[in-house]
C-alpha cells in the first residue's frame, strides 16, 4: 500500500509541474480540500472542492520558467483499519518540499515546506481528500 500512496503523491507534483489538469483532477476527490500556510501570512484557505482546487492552480500556474515540486523524505504515516473491503480505505502521507524554478539559465529555490496528504481510497483508486502545505518562507 505504501507504494501506491507514494505513487499518488507523485503524480500529484508531476501534474502541477506540467500543468496537467486532467492528471490533478484524476488523483483528487470531488470534496478535496486545500490549505497552505505561509510565514506572515497566515493560512490561505481552505479551498474546498475539486474544481475549486484546479481553479487555484490554474490562477497560480502563470510562472516565467519551470516550476518543480521536489517531494522527498515521504513518510506514511496513518492508515485507517480495513473497514470491512478487505483493504485500508484512508492514509495521511507527508512529505518534505523543495520548489525550485528554472528560467533557462538560472535555477533558484522558490520555497521549502511540509506537505500533509489525506488521501481516501474513492472509486477503487488512492485520491487526496485533503491537501495541506506549510511553507517554510513566504513566496
Amino acid at each position: 500500500m505504501s507504494a501506491e500512496l507514494q505513487q499518488v503523491v507523485a503524480a500529484y507534483a508531476h501534474a502541477l509541474d506540467e500543468s496537467d489538469v486532467p492528471a490533478l483532477e484524476a488523483v483528487l476527490t470531488e470534496g478535496t480540500t486545500r490549505t497552505f500556510t505561509m510565514p506572515g501570512r497566515g493560512a490561505l484557505g481552505p479551498v474546498a472542492g475539486r474544481a475549486a482546487v484546479l481553479d487555484f492552480v490554474r490562477e497560480h500556474a502563470a510562472r516565467t520558467g519551470k516550476v518543480r515540486h521536489h517531494l522527498g523524505n515521504v513518510l506514511v504515516t496513518t492508515a485507517d483499519a480495513d473497514t470491512g473491503t478487505g483493504t485500508a480505505d484512508a492514509a495521511e502521507v507527508r512529505a518534505y518540499l523543495l520548489q525550485t524554478e528554472n528560467t533557462g539559465g538560472n535555477v533558484r529555490t522558490l520555497s521549502t515546506g511540509v506537505y500533509t496528504f489525506g488521501l481516501r481510497r474513492s472509486g477503487g483508486a488512492w485520491r487526496i481528500a485533503e491537501l495541506t502545505l506549510a511553507l517554510d518562507n513566504p513566496l
